[in-house]
């Protein structure tokens, strides 16, 4: 058995291989076990490097050499740059050198914010019995916000430290309750309205506000849903939609902007109802860590690990919240996003008519945020629009054969937070500090990038017939431009799970070469077996490993 280069010519351009000569049954046969490149000077040198470096296995193949590829810290402004060059996020109005608090998502942006909101309608909605969603509108009768208490309520206070002077907003009701990091107490400087007005009707016009949460359409939309969806208690009512609020500052890129996607669910109970008939051990012995309001009165931030059966028994809150907030948790796993903590609210931050409220955070290069919310808001909502539309939007429970007003827990999720910790989580480097953003498969832009090795007829027919066969199911691309390595890495850098090769074994046995972003790998797929393994694969159903022949 004996290694040497060969130098072979593709379109009267020269490239260079590493190939190797064994017996096999008596006879001599060569096989091609590496690439080497476009100059001799380097292929010779890299043929050296492989030959020291690594023994040829039985098989005839060199060891591949590990691939390296690490999740990088990025700054807040990094990221906002890499989403601007990338088409991800672009600032609104940018010719005009943008307007504070607006953004506009680019072609890939817009791919993975729809596929986030996708699977957030998925795990929440389409995979419930239980659940039903709408799409209210974003104007609704201006005594809405009268009733839920955003007019008088809603409203934003700019203070300052007395101790380090620092700057700061804070919502009304934090005012007085909450200190400085530094350990100061807040000077008010001013308060300002939050919900942003606008006015309706060309002659008579009347003043209306553009919705700060999604929340009140499903409240008042209560007994319609019920009614027409035939549901009985308990039951949810879900939505994604645009809320605006007038934020003092907006800052941190998508974080705090003054225009946002909001998911929730209201979740609508029986008010005597104490047992979740949902809640099962993977729910109760689900792990996660918690900074608890006790912890935090005393001025500390250490977490402590817990289950979500330890916090019913220590009476945090009630079984059906318990459900709620570990079906948000195991949501944000399915996301590869295993860093988030949650923070029970101290009773002098909730609000009045909450009995428990949770964050669910995510650590950002600028601090541990707020992504998420899980509320148990009792009847306080239902009774206010009862209170102030004079309606009677009861429902009879077939169980108890009385009408109730129901008890109410909320889930929420800022989905332009979520898509931040996503790309934060995703932004990796190699060992030649190329990007690879390592987004999960399910939420990538693009599933599939497909190349025909060299620009040839035979290549690019069946490069061709394999786009427009996977695009039926997925957003994929046909690349032919560059070398393969270039493509790899443009694809890399956005996020493609996997880049299908067309080369010259394709054309005799009717399979492609499937490269994975993560690791580099590749395998061999049959043609007729490609979209089945690349569902298998996008959903992991199945082992990249596992996939296909193990490709050199």
């Amino acid at each position: 058995m004996c290694a040497f280069i060969v130098k072979k010519e593709i379109h009267g351009k020269e490239y260079y291989y590493l190939n190797e000569n064994k017996r096999v049954d008596g006879k001599v046969k060569t096989k091609t076990i590496a690439y080497l490149g476009k100059i001799k000077k380097d292929a010779e040198k890299k043929a050296k490097e492989i030959l020291k470096t690594g023994k040829l296995e039985k098989e005839g193949k060199i060891p591949a050499k590990k691939v390296k590829i690490e999740q990088k810290k990025i700054s807040i402004e990094e990221l906002t740059n890499f989403c601007k060059e990338k088409g991800f996020v672009f600032r609104s109005s940018d010719i005009y050198r943008g307007f504070a608090g607006f953004w506009d998502f680019g072609p890939l942006g817009t791919e993975l914010f729809n596929n986030i909101k996708k699977d957030w309608w998925s795990y929440f909605v389409q995979q419930k019995e239980n659940m039903v969603g709408i799409d209210a509108s974003i104007i609704s009768h201006p005594r809405t916000w009268k009733a839920s208490g955003h007019i008088t309520g809603f409203k934003d206070v700019a203070v300052v430290c007395k101790k380090c002077k620092k700057s700061t907003k804070l919502e009304l009701n934090e005012f007085g309750k909450i200190k400085c990091d530094c350990g100061g107490e807040f000077e008010k400087t001013g308060i300002f309205d939050m919900l942003f007005k606008t006015n309706v009707g060309a002659l008579d016009k009347e003043e209306a506000y553009l919705r700060g949460e999604t929340a009140q359409a499903m409240f008042m939309d209560f007994k319609l849903v019920q009614k027409t969806s035939r549901i009985h208690l308990p039951f949810g009512i879900a939505q994604i939609g645009r809320c605006f609020r007038n934020e003092i500052s907006p800052r941190d890129f998508l974080f705090r902007s003054r225009e946002f996607h909001i998911a929730e669910f209201e979740f609508f109970i029986h008010p005597e109802e104490k047992k979740c008939n949902l809640l099962t051990k993977k729910h109760l012995l689900l792990k996660l860590k918690l900074l608890d309001a006790e912890t935090q009165k005393k001025a500390k931030k250490e977490l402590k690990e817990t289950t979500i059966n330890k916090m019913l028994n220590e009476k945090k809150f009630d079984e059906w919240q318990a459900y709620w907030l570990a079906e948000q948790i195991l949501w944000f796993y399915s996301l590869g996003l295993n860093e988030i903590k949650i923070r029970e609210h101290m009773a002098s931050e909730r609000a009045f008519y909450s009995s428990a409220t949770f964050d669910i955070d995510y650590d950002y290069s600028f601090g541990s945020e707020e992504v998420a919310g899980n509320a148990n808001r009792g009847q306080y909502d239902l009774t206010q629009h009862i209170k102030e539309s004079k309606e009677k939007i009861e429902i009879f429970d077939e169980k108890t054969g009385k009408k109730v007003i129901p008890k109410v827990i909320e889930p929420t999720f800022g989905m332009e937070r979520i898509f931040l910790a996503i790309l934060t989580k995703a932004y990796s480097q190699n060992q030649k500090n190329e990007v690879v953003l390592k987004l999960p498969s399910k939420l990538a832009p693009i599933k599939v990038a497909i190349f025909p090795i060299v620009k040839k007829p035979r290549f690019e027919k069946i490069a061709k017939e394999v786009f427009n066969e996977l695009k039926k199911e997925w957003n994929v691309i046909y690349d032919k431009s560059g070398s393969i390595g270039r493509r790899y890495a443009r694809n890399d850098e956005i996020g493609t799970p996997f880049c299908i090769t067309i080369d010259k074994d394709s054309l005799k046995n009717k399979d492609v070469t499937v490269r994975w972003r993560d690791t580099t790998k590749q395998i061999r797929i049959k043609i007729s077996e490609l979209k089945n393994i690349l569902k298998k694969l996008i959903e992991k159903e199945i082992n990249f490993n596992e996939a296909g022949k193990k490709f050199s």
